[in-house]
């Protein structure tokens, strides 16, 4: 849900859910075939496990972070891990990029000129939910385009500041 505003996107696990579904569909019905995907964490963790469920291709993770300053919702520097975790081998042939967001573009741009410059990647293609209207990279597959560039509260924020202490509180009776 968008608020009057147009600050701020609320979006249940329905909704999170539903969005990702409409990827892979976006994504089978361009009849793109890729060998592998590589999701970006923390992001793209969620819509990347699916879509490699859905697809029945390994899963790759690269964990990069650029926001860290006011609980998570200013952009700093970008930190690109140096190496990629593959359940096997090596990220090779064609493969699918996937991240939650276009948010600035900085990160799937950077990533994206990275992956091209490793001789074994023979094509890449990147795939998100969402791009909003601010960011400098526009994504090869992506669901929805958000031109007032909200920030998107996803349903799972709510473990950004749950900690074990006020879970435990949750299950005592």
């Amino acid at each position: 849900m968008l608020t009057d505003d147009g600050k701020h996107l609320y979006v249940s696990w329905e909704e999170y859910h539903h969005l990702t579904e409409r990827l892979a569909l976006q994504v089978h019905q361009s009849g793109w075939e890729f060998d592998q995907i590589l999701c970006l964490a923390r992001g793209g963790l969620r819509p990347g496990d699916v879509l490699s469920r859905i697809f029945d291709r390994p899963l790759g993770i690269m964990a990069t972070s650029s926001y860290r300053d006011d609980g998570g919702t200013l952009q700093g520097r970008l930190d690109m891990a140096q190496y990629i975790t593959m359940p096997k081998g090596e990220l090779v042939g064609r493969v699918l990029l996937v991240d939650d967001l276009a948010d600035s573009g900085v990160t799937l741009r950077a990533v994206v000129d990275r992956l091209r410059s490793m001789p074994a990647i023979t094509e890449l293609k990147s795939a998100v939910l969402w791009v909003k209207g601010v960011s400098n990279y526009t994504p090869d597959f992506y669901v929805e385009t958000l031109p007032t560039s909200p920030w998107i509260h996803q349903p799972f924020e709510d473990y950004d500041t749950l900690r074990p202490d006020a879970l435990l509180k949750r299950f005592q009776l």
